[in-house]
Formats: C-alpha cells, structure tokens, sequence
C-alpha cells in the first residue's frame, strides 16, 4: 500500500504579464506615432516588431502557459506573431521573394485581427477595467485599420487611426508598469481596477 503524500510545488516564479504588455504597448505606440504622421515607417519601427513586439510578446506567452494562464498565453503568443507576421508583410515584398498584399488583402488581414480581439476583449470583463481598456481600444484600431485600407481612406482618417493607437498603446503601457510597481510596493499604487468575483 502506498501511503505517499503528493507534494505542490509553489510557482515562485515572476509575473510575465508585464513584459508581454509593455512588447505589445511600446511597439503600439511606435507603429501609431507613424500612422499619426509624426515620421516615416522605418527600420526603428520594424527592429520593435521584430524583437520586443514580436519575441519578446511570445516569451511572455510561454511563460504565462506555465503559470496555467490561457488567456494570456493565447494574447501574447498571438499579438507577438501579429508583430512578426506585419514585418513580414512590409520585408518580404522588398526582397523581391513575393508580391505586396493590396489594399483589400490588408484590410482583410486587420478585420480577422480585429474579430480575434473582440472576443478576447469579452474576456478581459473578467479580469480588469485596464486590461478592458486595452483590449476594446485595440478591437478599435483594427477595425479603423481595415476600413482606412479597404476605403483608401484619407491622410486625416489615418492620422486619426494613428491617434487613437497611441491611447491603446499606451494604455497596455499603463497596465504593464502598473503591475509592476504594485507588486514591488505590496499594495495597489497605480488602480487596476479589479474585478469583484
């Protein structure tokens, strides 16, 4: 007869919430100050997408899938590919190794994006008012996104578009380092807005 206990082992290690948000909003907020028409699509833009938009987005999706967290395995990996997979589509073209997506294939392209988020935007009612504000103003830029494509919208619609980036961005900015300094003080010092359950 086996009369052995079984052990828990206590997940000490650290939140990678912040790092998956902060990968998304910096590099959301460099995207849009270029749709806003601050400056140019450049490589600046595309090193973000690559590696803190993208890979680093990614990192944080595996380890959030350690900590047994679906939800923010399936953002982050998928945000981080969205990164990855958007460079790919300005890069490929110029290395001559396939032709450029047209407007229609683009706006396709963000509208699937922008489906995906709002279904994960229904899941953040769960979690908290920063991370509903993250997600429903992303639903909204994507959906922007695809109509400036479809409709070759104006320069003023994309600057627009642009403007209302940097409020997502930075509101996924916000989230990130505010997990960060509540936890290292021990208490709530930038509000969440937790969800009673």
């Amino acid at each position: 007869m086996n009369d052995s206990v079984p052990t828990q082992i206590k997940d000490t290690t650290g939140n990678p919430a912040p790092l998956g948000l902060l990968g998304f909003g910096m590099t959301t907020v460099l995207l849009n100050l270029h749709n806003a028409g601050f400056f140019d699509l450049n490589s600046m833009i595309l090193a973000m997408g690559i590696c803190y938009g993208g890979v680093a987005q990614v990192i944080a999706g595996v380890m959030e899938w350690k900590k047994g967290n679906t939800f923010a395995t399936t953002a982050f990996v998928s945000y981080g590919f969205f990164w990855l997979s958007l460079v790919a589509l300005i890069v490929l073209p110029k290395w001559n190794l396939i032709g450029p997506a047209d407007e229609t294939a683009m706006s396709a392209y963000l509208a699937m994006w922008g489906l995906f988020t709002v279904v994960m935007f229904l899941g953040t009612f769960r979690l908290n008012r920063a991370l509903q504000v993250v997600f429903g103003t992303l639903t909204v830029l994507f959906f922007m996104l695809a109509y400036g494509e479809i409709a070759n919208a104006s320069s003023g619609f994309k600057h627009l578009t642009g403007y209302e980036g940097l409020v997502c961005g930075f509101a996924a900015i916000y989230t990130g380092l505010a997990q960060v300094i509540n936890e290292l003080y021990g208490k709530i010092v930038l509000p969440l807005g937790l969800i009673k359950k």
